[in-house]
């Protein structure tokens, strides 16, 4: 999974929110950066490059994710960690960082309190999450396929995960249940660009959880067909070029 991830999405849907989240990470000229969810590296990366006199600390639960970006990202420190019980000391960072992952933590403010706990008295939590699932045009064509493909049972995890927490307002509560306020959320839209259509369609479906219910079924190829010929009727054969929105907050303890 971590290589299809990294070869079919990376370039296409986290790239262009990675470039982003670094430039404000860069504006606030943070010396230890502790990054939750790392996956592949794509954000480390480009925090290495920005900031290469900081300290960055790059955490995943997944082990084949940290296995896989340490050797994209070897600048930073990788471990495998848990946002809910982090095996850091309190204090210890200027700014935790995070893309795209706070909607995959079990018990969102949990991990928020464990971001308060690490983070410097004037440190920042800066993240981002996805918008609805009709606002990302890729992952729409992708769910529309699924539904297609699998018309009793279609697999929701791209409505009940990614874009299961696409209420600024529970973000902020939950923040705030967490002892931390907002200091800043802004809608984003940015354009993903993908060289192929089938490529795009193959990165979720061997690079995402979606994966096991492709490769269970009865007749996993022709699912995997039929999402394909979706895709592409709503999106084009490629190039294409499509809109995919976020939110995306910095927040701070109160």
């Amino acid at each position: 999974m971590p290589a299809a991830y990294e070869q079919y999405l990376v370039p296409v849907v986290f790239r262009p929110f990675a470039e982003d989240l670094t430039a404000r990470a860069t504006a606030l000229r943070p010396r230890r950066i502790l990054e939750l969810a790392a996956g592949t590296g794509v954000l480390t990366a480009g925090l290495l490059a920005a900031q290469p006199s900081a300290e960055v600390t790059a955490t995943d639960l997944n082990e084949a994710m940290v296995t896989f970006g340490s050797a994209r990202a070897p600048g930073a420190v990788w471990r495998q960690a848990d946002a809910q019980q982090l095996p850091f000391p309190a204090g210890g960072f200027d700014l935790v960082v995070c893309q795209f992952g706070v909607m995959f933590f079990p018990d969102r403010v949990k991990a928020f309190t464990e971001v308060r706990r690490v983070l410097a008295p004037a440190g920042r939590f800066l993240f981002n999450t996805w918008g609805p699932l009709g606002t990302h045009a890729f992952e729409a064509a992708l769910q529309a396929g699924l539904e297609r493909a699998f018309p009793l049972d279609p697999p929701r995890f791209f409505q009940t995960v990614p874009h299961g927490y696409a209420d600024p307002g529970i973000v902020a509560a939950d923040l705030a249940a967490a002892g931390l306020a907002v200091e800043d959320e802004q809608e984003l839209t940015l354009q993903g660009r993908a060289a192929s259509t089938a490529d795009l369609a193959t990165g979720y479906l061997t690079g995402t959880p979606v994966r096991a219910a492709v490769e269970e079924y009865s007749d996993g190829p022709a699912a995997r067909a039929t999402v394909i010929e979706e895709m592409t009727a709503r999106l084009g054969p490629g190039p294409v070029t499509a809109p995919m929105t976020a939110y995306v907050f910095r927040a701070a303890a109160r």
